[in-house]
């Protein structure tokens, strides 16, 4: 039996873990959970999967749930909050393994803590790897332990690694689907609406991954965690864009094989693979193979996408880049959805902070933290000029 804390329980790769564990019940217990916000949600998961410890983001959510509960009689639940209170699910003694699945760096400190801790990681939070990339990795391979990708191209690429040795692999390449905007000229994008990037051909997923992906920020991120995930410099990361996304990635060995890894597009594969790895076991999950008559590929457009341009430049550069990186992304995403710049703004926000961003080298989660707020600040102070500008 596989006990699982889920951080990030109510989102979309938390819902697909749940069924996972539904499906498997010999197999997985889940022991503790991160809900976020969402007090409807985590008082309807307490009440099905009864774990020994649930966090709230914040106090008050936390009083919520905690009266909630006693008002149904449900005794024997922790109720805990915050950063710290994450970092309690994340490391509890009972927990085997631990699904790192909120976005953005709110799940940086939990998740390094687990690593630490010597649990078994499995990464669907790539801003994690973006922000505290060098520190995690360097923290998972002194405690021996696997960082196992559930990003969907990241576990394609973890699979295709197990045809060949390290030293084998001349690059890898990863699939994006090219999002809403593949086709749409350049000039168009500042009349973009939210509705229109919230739109994403292939996946149903979040706010922030969607619009990442339509702006291709997303694959960017993807190239980073790769360089860190499987050791690879950024021009040994290749991106291809396969609107079909059959094919999830590839990996290209020094003979010039191809192993290509294909699934259906359902997020609970990649996290049954990661949870039982390395055994494999029988799933109903299954690809239509005739599905594979038609399928395209063109190189990305850095041009057209500068978002992926800039997440390559700060690959190479590493450390304070990829921090600010993430979190200019962060906050000019936010700021797209509130209507407060439009969709052509964001990499202009992103490489201006990036600009302003002093490169430091990083030795502990507290200064990766002090960069990320720093550039948040920046950030949003180049919002208000956006706005002040526009006013003017």
């Amino acid at each position: 039996m596989k006990r699982i804390a889920i951080l990030g329980s109510t989102g979309s790769i938390g819902q697909s873990t749940f069924k996972i564990v539904e499906a498997y019940p010999e197999r997985f217990q889940v022991v503790t959970i991160a809900a976020g916000r969402n007090v409807d949600a985590a008082f309807e998961q307490v009440q099905r999967w009864r774990p020994k410890v649930v966090s709230l983001a914040g106090e008050k959510e936390a009083d919520s749930l905690r009266a909630r509960l006693k008002s149904a009689g449900m005794h024997g639940v922790e109720v805990v909050h915050g950063p710290a209170g994450t970092v309690q699910v994340a490391t509890h003694s009972e927990v085997d393994f631990v699904v790192s699945a909120i976005v953005g760096v709110a799940g940086l400190q939990a998740t390094y803590e687990a690593v630490r801790a010597g649990k078994t990681v499995g990464l669907a939070n790539k801003e994690c790897l973006v922000a505290a990339g060098e520190l995690i990795t360097a923290e998972a391979r002194k405690q021996g332990k696997p960082l196992l990708p559930i990003d969907s191209e990241h576990n394609a690429i973890h699979q295709c690694l197990r045809g060949g040795r390290a030293e084998e692999v001349d690059c890898i390449w990863l699939t994006a689907s090219g999002g809403p905007f593949l086709h749409t000229p350049r000039e168009e994008f500042a009349s973009i609406t939210v509705e229109q990037a919230l739109n994403h051909p292939t996946w149903k997923m979040g706010q922030r991954i969607t619009i990442d992906s339509a702006t291709l920020m997303n694959k960017g991120f993807e190239v980073i965690e790769a360089c860190r995930l499987f050791n690879l410099p950024p021009e040994k990361v290749k991106v291809m864009v396969h609107p079909q996304s059959t094919i999830h990635s590839m990996v290209e060995f020094v003979d010039g094989s191809l192993l290509a890894q294909v699934s259906v597009t359902d997020m609970r594969l990649p996290i049954l693979y990661a949870l039982t790895y390395p055994e494999r076991i029988a799933s109903d999950l299954r690809f239509p193979v005739s599905d594979l008559r038609h399928l395209d590929f063109y190189p990305p457009d850095m041009e057209k996408f500068p978002c992926l341009r800039l997440a390559y430049e700060a690959a190479g550069a590493g450390g304070a880049q990829t921090i600010a990186l993430n979190a200019a992304d962060e906050i000019a995403v936010a700021a797209f959805l509130e209507g407060a710049i439009g969709f052509a703004d964001i990499p202009v926000l992103i490489e201006e902070t990036l600009g302003a961003t002093k490169q430091c080298h990083l030795e502990s989660i507290e200064q990766v933290l002090a960069v990320d707020a720093e550039a948040r600040s920046t950030a949003r102070k180049k919002i208000k000029s956006y706005a002040r500008n526009a006013l003017a």
